[in-house]
């Protein structure tokens, strides 16, 4: 028994190192932090004057992800209750225990912290404060209101919103013109119908764990359909503010004017036949929407 113990020693210190680090991983969302990042980077480009310092962007970006970071990780100590109850949830490491609360909130309180610092000393204040909003908003606000309305969804789209911000205000951009809260606003209507489509797919998890999504006060899905076709109709015309406020060019309102009209009529299916499968096309389609508008951002910026 000794001898099988001490061969599988070496074995099992590897997995256990990567359970961990993978438990780092999901506890601090990296993947879905990437979109967290690629929006603090293209807001910084759009609203850099002359050649982009790739030391300035590399500092803004990894400030910006420490801080999302943070706030995910914080996110997951508040919602492990209601994160047992769903299955998408259930194997986050603090929710099954893999994890103390303890623990998780000392590392989302670190990397917080450190990513303020990185962004108050590396960029400017205002990117400071635009995260530190971004964090509060997002943990003392949107995180507790879930378990109470359904229009959570729409507070909790301000954070999703302000990391273009974030990046405009490193780069010295001022917030105090259009331009930026015009990529702001694209940000936060994108994310509604974004958000609809997973809440409808994943509505008897919601119901189960009792957190009164759209789709769960409203079953038959009537409204979920139509805020889903009227957000994406929104966001249209929204995506065009770019060029007529002069960050880009006719090339990307071209495009953004296409990729609209045909995430538009992906959500008017849905609206008219609510299933799952045209709930998962619409949000596919949401991801795949975002990086392309964005591209074109970045290739017909002014």
């Amino acid at each position: 028994m000794k001898t099988e113990t001490l061969a599988h020693a070496p074995e099992d210190g590897i997995v256990a190192g990567r359970s961990r680090l993978n438990d780092l991983f999901v506890l601090t969302k990296v993947r879905v932090n990437a979109l967290v990042v690629a929006t603090t980077a293209g807001g910084y480009y759009l609203a850099a004057d002359g050649p982009v310092s790739v030391w300035a962007l590399a500092i803004a970006c990894a400030g910006t992800a420490l801080v999302a970071s943070g706030a995910a990780a914080l996110n997951q100590v508040d919602e492990r209750d209601t994160d047992r109850l769903m299955v998408r949830t259930s194997r986050r490491p603090v929710a099954e225990g893999r994890m103390a609360p303890a623990d998780a909130r000392a590392i989302a309180v670190a990397l917080a912290a450190a990513g303020l610092a990185i962004l108050w000393i590396g960029s400017n204040r205002v990117a400071m404060s635009v995260a530190l909003a971004t964090f509060v908003i997002y943990t003392l606000v949107y995180t507790p209101l879930k378990r109470r309305t359904s229009l959570a969804t729409v507070v909790g789209a301000v954070p999703g919103a302000l990391p273009p911000l974030i990046g405009w205000a490193a780069a010295g951009g001022s917030l105090l013109v259009a331009a930026p809260w015009s990529l702001f606003l694209i940000m936060f209507i994108w994310q509604l119908p974004h958000f609809l489509a997973i809440a409808w797919i994943y509505r008897d998890q919601y119901a189960a764990a009792g957190l009164p999504m759209l789709p769960v006060v409203d079953p038959a899905g009537g409204m979920t359909g139509r805020q889903a076709a009227i957000w994406a109709a929104t966001l249209v015309p929204c995506s065009q503010l770019p060029f007529l406020l002069g960050i880009t060019d006719r090339t990307y309102a071209i495009g953004a004017l296409l990729l609209g009209l045909m995430q538009l009529a992906l959500a008017i299916t849905f609206a008219v036949r609510r299933t799952t499968a045209n709930a998962r096309v619409l949000f596919y389609a949401s991801i795949t929407y975002l990086p392309l508008l964005w591209a074109l951002m970045a290739i017909g910026r002014q």
